[in-house]
């Protein structure tokens, strides 16, 4: 029997979907984050799931974004062969059109991330559209619908590879996740595809990170096939790296470990590796003509009651009287609460200041003595300053940073995740400092937010410089004045301390 799919059913499906996972964490995500936070030992890493754990409640509650980076939407749509659409676009349209209601829902306004001409004049196309839609036909007479929002820091860490027939999967893994570093937010999930052709495995690795955290099922029914062994093996090894939350090193770096495998040439071994932040976010429905299908709240109760208080060693700073003097005192892992005014900056405004620099014109801010934060806010609603402001992976302003230290006398940089070498090597040289905010707690770091207003690149939408004021902004100092990261030590230490235990 055909089944009939209205055009508006799908939309509101689609809208309704990508709201709901901007605010409510999987289920299974939340266990298994409080689990991990349980056992932690790592007492930095387990302040960090404090922090995710906490944010996401809140998130539940004041149904704001997780992160302020809501992602770019994937959707894997499988139709049954009884189904006939009553649309008068193309089904790409419509499911566009239903990611551009749910980004401009003006009660909860996603981030617009998605910028057309990539290569070129990377113009923000300013509803988060198009998506990233992938078909599938199958006997029957409904239409499943699985909606992701892809966070960037995370699918930037995207591996692949061609391996030779003979190589080894989990020794490519266990090389990979390391050079990963913790831009994508630790701890999440890993998703490998292998097989198929290069297209497919990294299909395989994304459509995996679909499936619901059950990686403690596994180890107690055992393994069943070869994706199941390499599920096992791959989620004790990464976890031994000691990377841990945020890459500062501790006992749990994913909370598991997906595998999906397809028949390959004889020649090739296609692995791709694709890891899932701590803004997981999917949800899946079915239509069956019966109208559209809308998500239900989970209820609060899901989510562990959790505090984070700050130690009494806790360092308190006035961002408007700090000196770069006061900041060779500061330590590595030691906690610091920022009060006063910062400026923002990411990717485009730090290209289109180094750029000025170059041709010797005058900047629209002075960054003498001032701390840049690298954030790109979602747009506030209501009462709000500014809306769910987390920080954006670090590393990419690495090539940037010698020239910004040299020329603007900046003091202090806070992003997330670790620098690489060429950015710590210009923080020891200058003497100034790197400071880590947690990745995955955009609608809590927020509320230390108490004013922000647009100062210079207003053109560049959520690029733009901001200068916010905050008060009590808990931070980690991730590099100090001499050069030391807590990004290199942590997981070493950890590591050796997870090995050590094990051979007792």
């Amino acid at each position: 029997m055909t089944t009939v799919i209205r055009q508006d059913d799908l939309i509101e499906s689609v809208a309704d979907a990508l709201q709901f996972i901007s605010y409510y964490h999987p289920k299974d995500f939340i266990d298994a984050v409080h689990e991990a936070y349980q056992r932690e030992e790592s007492q930095a890493a387990k302040d960090a799931m404090a922090q995710i754990l906490i944010n996401s409640r809140m998130c539940a509650q004041g149904h704001r974004p997780i992160c302020q980076d809501t992602g770019i939407v994937t959707v894997f749509v499988t139709i049954g062969m009884d189904v006939k659409f009553e649309c008068d676009q193309p089904l790409d349209d419509v499911i566009n059109e239903g990611v551009r209601r749910a980004y401009t829902h003006p009660d909860n306004v996603l981030r617009a991330s998605v910028l057309a001409d990539p290569d070129g004049k990377r113009q923000n196309t300013k509803d988060n559209t198009p998506a990233i839609i992938h078909y599938k036909m199958v006997p029957g007479n409904t239409v499943e619908v699985h909606v992701a929002a892809k966070g960037g820091g995370s699918e930037a860490k995207s591996k692949f590879a061609m391996l030779n027939p003979s190589d080894d999967v989990v020794e490519w893994v266990l090389k990979m996740v390391p050079q990963m570093g913790a831009g994508w937010c630790p701890p999440g999930m890993l998703g490998i595809g292998i097989g198929g052709t290069a297209e497919k495995a990294m299909e395989l690795a994304k459509e995996s990170l679909l499936d619901p955290i059950d990686i403690h099922d596994l180890q107690a029914r055992g393994a069943s096939n070869r994706a199941e062994e390499l599920r096992l093996e791959l989620f004790e090894k990464v976890n031994e790296l000691g990377i841990g939350a945020q890459g500062l090193g501790g006992l749990t770096t994913v909370l598991d470990v997906k595998v999906k495998d397809y028949p390959t040439h004889a020649a090739n071994k296609p692995v791709a590796i694709i890891p899932n932040c701590a803004a997981t976010r999917h949800a899946h429905f079915t239509l069956d003509g019966t109208g559209p299908s809308l998500q239900t709240p989970p209820s609060i109760e899901d989510w562990p009651e959790i505090t984070w208080e700050v130690g009494e060693n806790v360092r308190r700073v006035n961002l408007d009287t700090v000196t770069p003097e006061d900041v060779k005192d500061w330590q590595p892992g030691e906690t610091v609460l920022l009060s006063g005014k910062m400026l923002t900056g990411r990717d485009a405004a730090h290209k289109k200041m180094v750029d000025m620099i170059q041709n010797g014109e005058e900047l629209p801010v002075d960054l003498t003595g001032r701390f840049i934060y690298y954030v790109g806010p979602v747009d506030p609603v209501r009462e709000e300053v500014v809306g769910p402001a987390g920080p954006t992976t670090a590393t990419r302003m690495d090539k940037f940073t010698h020239t910004m230290l040299e020329k603007t006398g900046l003091t202090g940089m806070i992003g997330k995740a670790e620098r690489g070498q060429v950015a710590i090597d210009s923080i020891k040289e200058f003497g100034a400092v790197y400071l880590m905010a947690v990745g995955g707690a955009a609608y809590l770091v927020s509320k230390a937010i108490k004013d922000a207003k647009v100062v210079a690149f207003e053109e560049l939408g959520m690029e733009a410089i901001y200068e916010f004021e905050v008060e009590d902004m808990p931070v980690t100092v991730a590099v100090d004045s001499r050069g030391s990261s807590v990004h290199q030590t942590g997981p070493v230490e950890w590591h050796d301390k997870i090995i050590a235990a094990k051979a007792v």
